[in-house]
């Protein structure tokens, strides 16, 4: 499947467009992550892009969420290693991370909240106006961006990133898609 007919899957699946952007976003997160680490760019790219297909089917379900996902991803085909990273993203089910690809995955996905919330408090509301030492700073503060889990950001240590390296990458990535993402 191609990023094209990716995106328009996840569209066809998911009405929120701030939650489409958040699935770009952790899209260009995984692809940069993966060039860091020698991956494969384009898989890496479709599991962050579709890994919340689901949201609007499990939102008040959050015990089904990525389980229908990793389902729905795999009936239409795509490799097994995907459908695990996002079945395994979400960590209410208790199922092991085994693969770089899969503990990238779980540390993305609030990580880019967190720099959106980051962007969005500063007057020019752009990505451009914000570094790592002022994410660093809000990750240390309780009351800023309250639903990225802070512990799941920081197992980016599981990939062998600091957390400076991990935001550093993961920023990186938005800035370079901010007309995509609109900040």
């Amino acid at each position: 499947m191609n990023r094209e007919v990716a995106l328009q899957t996840l569209k066809s699946h998911l009405k929120n467009k701030n939650l489409v952007n958040h699935c770009v976003a952790a899209e260009v997160v995984m692809r940069r992550l993966a060039k860091h680490f020698g991956e494969d760019e384009e898989k890496w790219g479709l599991a962050g892009l579709l890994h919340d297909i689901d949201y609007d089917q499990t939102k008040d379900d959050p015990d089904r969420h990525s389980i229908m996902g990793a389902k729905m991803l795999e009936e239409i085909g795509l490799p097994e290693d995907v459908v695990y990273a996002v079945k395994v993203h979400n960590e209410r089910h208790g199922l092991s991370r085994d693969s770089l690809m899969d503990k990238a995955l779980y540390a993305t996905d609030p990580t880019t909240g967190l720099i959106v919330a980051g962007a969005l408090i500063k007057p020019e509301k752009k990505l451009a106006a914000i570094d790592v030492p002022f994410l660093v700073n809000r990750m240390n503060e309780k009351s800023f961006a309250r639903g990225a889990n802070r512990e799941q950001i920081r197992s980016c240590s599981d990939l062998g990133l600091t957390l400076e390296e991990f935001l550093g990458l993961s920023l990186e990535a938005m800035q370079d898609a901010s007309g995509e993402l609109g900040l």
